[in-house]
């Protein structure tokens, strides 16, 4: 990789904000939606995303989740960064053990080319599905293992720059385009990547959304693990927040529970498109699903505009990290972007 490649990491605070502040999308499908209905919402988003002042928006892999349309990053991607023209876009990312190294680096090496300098590529190493799905994508009926990810996250790398050694099985294999690299970023949500992203000095994003548990030792992991490099003289990481914007705390609870219903849904093995609101006010919650519900938002940033800029910041004090990408799993479009409208306003972002 390229010295130029840590310019494109590094975002610009807007506003009155801290750090620079990014948005996480799952073209989230509600039971009253398609998943056209909910690509549709995800373009609208990348668009009035990028007037507010957000430095860039990421999709997700995710695999036989009614409620979740982003199965295939790369597409989306293409089709967001048609529809946009400064927005930095990126997966949030590639589940890397799905595919070969050498497929990731042909579909981002084209959408770099495509859009050049707009491009991020964020990879990770659990399957983004169920184990059977997993077998399918990986067209394997044998054990599944993230173990080999170093070594495939090396190929993966090798190909985008061209730089296997001589002696390697791979080394006459050139990825097509070729050229300009997208920065690649390591996700987690657990210490391993953010070891495997601090030895490698890459940027790490952590999903503090839905392992808050773990946020705090892994970003303490990365740092100390990190070794500059070619893309970073010191260490940039990003964590992943829940954060919903509303005119009062009861209309924003009421927008925030079918997400943490949803949630609850996932853990439970039973996947499916987003509850409606009333949905979730009438669920029959047992003890231990209330216990859940409230743990979950309890790490969750919601209220009013000015309650969301102060608990993103508190957030972002206690975590140290150098940019906060937001995260609001609503499958109403207005909803959801009236509530980064609000929290761009409450920056002075626009």
């Amino acid at each position: 990789m390229s010295a130029q490649v840590s310019e494109q990491v590094r975002g610009a605070a807007r506003g009155e904000a801290s750090v620079p502040l990014s948005v996480l999308d799952l073209a989230t499908v509600g039971v009253e939606d398609s998943a056209s209905d909910a690509l549709a919402a995800t373009t609208e988003l990348a668009r009035r995303v990028e007037d507010l002042g957000y430095h860039r928006m990421w999709v997700a892999e995710h695999h036989g989740m009614p409620g979740i349309a982003s199965s295939s990053p790369a597409v989306v991607l293409a089709h967001l960064a048609a529809h946009t023209r400064t927005l930095r876009l990126g997966s949030g990312g590639v589940m890397l053990p799905n595919h070969a190294p050498l497929v990731v680096a042909e579909q981002f090496g084209t959408l770099q080319a495509l859009h050049p300098g707009r491009i991020d590529l964020g990879v990770g190493r659990a399957p983004g599905t169920d184990q059977a799905t997993a077998r399918a994508l990986r067209r394997t009926e044998g054990p599944l293992s993230a173990e080999d990810f170093p070594q495939q996250l090396g190929e993966l790398i090798a190909f985008l720059d061209d730089d296997f050694p001589l002696d390697h099985p791979y080394a006459e294999i050139q990825s097509v385009p070729s050229g300009s690299v997208p920065p690649v970023w390591l996700l987690g949500s657990s210490g391993f990547s953010a070891q495997l992203a601090g030895g490698l000095g890459l940027p790490f994003a952590f999903a503090h959304h839905f392992s808050a548990q773990n946020t705090l030792p892994a970003l303490e992991l990365y740092r100390e693990s990190f070794q500059p490099s070619e893309v970073l003289d010191e260490p940039y990481s990003m964590i992943g927040v829940q954060a919903v914007a509303a005119d009062t705390d009861e209309e924003a609870l009421d927008i925030v529970r079918p997400i943490a219903l949803s949630m609850l849904k996932l853990r439970q093995g039973m996947p499916g498109k987003q509850p409606t609101r009333q949905q979730a006010r009438e669920y029959p919650y047992t003890e231990l699903d209330q216990a859940f519900i409230d743990h979950w938002l309890a790490d969750a940033v919601y209220g009013p505009p000015d309650a969301v800029r102060a608990g993103l910041e508190v957030l972002r004090e206690r975590t140290g990290v150098d940019e906060l990408m937001l995260t609001a799993n609503v499958p109403d479009a207005a909803t959801k972007l009236r509530s980064f409208e609000l929290i761009a306003k409450s920056y002075r972002m626009v």
